[in-house]
């Protein structure tokens, strides 16, 4: 039986927009009916954590615990838990709660929920309407319809940064039916360009990776990449124009749009997932002439992203990711907004122990 009783949980936390983050120590409640206890073994660690730790969307509420990107092992298991049970690998993403009963929950799309999402950190918790915290932590409690199950022979560590990274391109990359020789093209080679290449890859495309300089040419093929198309060269873009189904653009500062759209075949397909500050301009012209289609995508829900973590264990797919302790943290902050990293920091939480 649970009972009401809390456990110290020593996490790290930003205290204000223009601190660092920092040791702290918050109470995590024991599993209710439905929920299952997570002792984290890694947290991956996304933009948008510094987005939100910074305040940069204006809505933190501080102390902020980030991460959402988290694998760990079951620990404690409610009384009507019935998909887990104690010692098993499991996962948590973006979300860790939705009303479940508007039309967008009942058709898997808990991050389109009408009522609002509850997400990892900074949400609010639907029974206690307390702040969520995340997995830069010793542990976490979730419902087990928001738990997630992890491919045995997948690499733990490489394998967190999926629960943000690669549903975010996964999704799209199946929502518009990428297959076998379809010619698909990736704006940006980041932490999310480099899964979009990834899957595609692996769904039997032909992937093009779109880049400003030759420097990113092996490392886009080693992850599956057929070619390197330099975007800044007028002539060489042209030579690939009306020929791709479809193009993901992952890059989240401003860029123009309308030179990727003038790629696309009749009735091709380009999806935003990055998320630059300031509008796009995108000329009428881009999309009119030839049925262009811009779309956008945010994440996925609970079945595409278990869907995610199988096809990634079918395929043997993971991130590729550069290893941390906690306390360096706030200075794989500063990495990242160098872009100075391959292509996913990673925490091993036991260096919070």
């Amino acid at each position: 039986m649970t009972t009401a009783t809390s456990i110290k949980t020593k996490t790290y936390a930003a205290k204000s927009a223009d601190k660092p983050l920092e040791l702290f120590e918050i109470e995590r409640r024991e599993p209710r009916a439905g929920e299952v206890l997570i002792e984290i073994l890694f947290c991956g660690v996304c933009h948008s954590d510094i987005h939100q730790a910074r305040n940069e969307w204006h809505n933190t509420v501080y102390p902020c615990v980030p991460g959402h990107e988290i694998v760990g092992k079951v620990t404690k298991v409610g009384a009507d838990v019935t998909r887990f049970k104690e010692g098993d690998i499991a996962a948590v993403g973006c979300l860790v709660d939705s009303c479940r009963t508007c039309s967008a929950c009942a058709e898997d799309l808990e991050q389109h929920c009408e009522e609002g999402p509850t997400f990892t950190y900074n949400g609010e918790d639907r029974t206690t309407k307390e702040n969520t915290c995340g997995g830069y932590s010793q542990r976490i409690v979730v419902d087990e319809h928001f738990v997630l199950k992890v491919p045995k022979n997948l690499d733990l560590a490489a394998t967190a940064p999926l629960l943000c990274a690669g549903i975010t391109t996964y999704s799209p990359i199946r929502r518009f039916n990428v297959t076998v020789g379809q010619k698909v093209g990736i704006v940006g080679l980041g932490g999310l360009g480099h899964m979009g290449v990834k899957f595609a890859a692996a769904m039997g495309a032909h992937v093009a990776v779109f880049s400003r300089s030759r420097s990113k040419e092996a490392d886009a093929k080693r992850l599956g990449a057929k070619e390197v198309v330099i975007s800044t060269d007028d002539a060489e873009m042209q030579k690939h124009a009306g020929t791709f189904d479809f193009i993901l653009d992952t890059v989240a500062a401003d860029h123009d749009v309308n030179i990727y759209l003038n790629l696309l075949k009749r009735g091709g397909n380009m999806c935003l997932v990055g998320a630059p500050e300031n509008p796009l301009n995108v000329a009428a012209f881009s999309l009119i002439f030839q049925r262009h289609n811009l779309a956008g995508s945010l994440i996925g829900g609970i079945k595409e992203t278990q869907e995610m973590l199988d096809f990634c264990g079918e395929k043997n797919i993971v991130c590729d990711i550069e290893l941390i302790t906690i306390d360096q943290i706030n200075e794989a902050y500063e990495r990242v907004l160098k872009s100075d990293v391959k292509y996913r920091f990673v925490i091993d939480m036991k260096s919070l122990q």
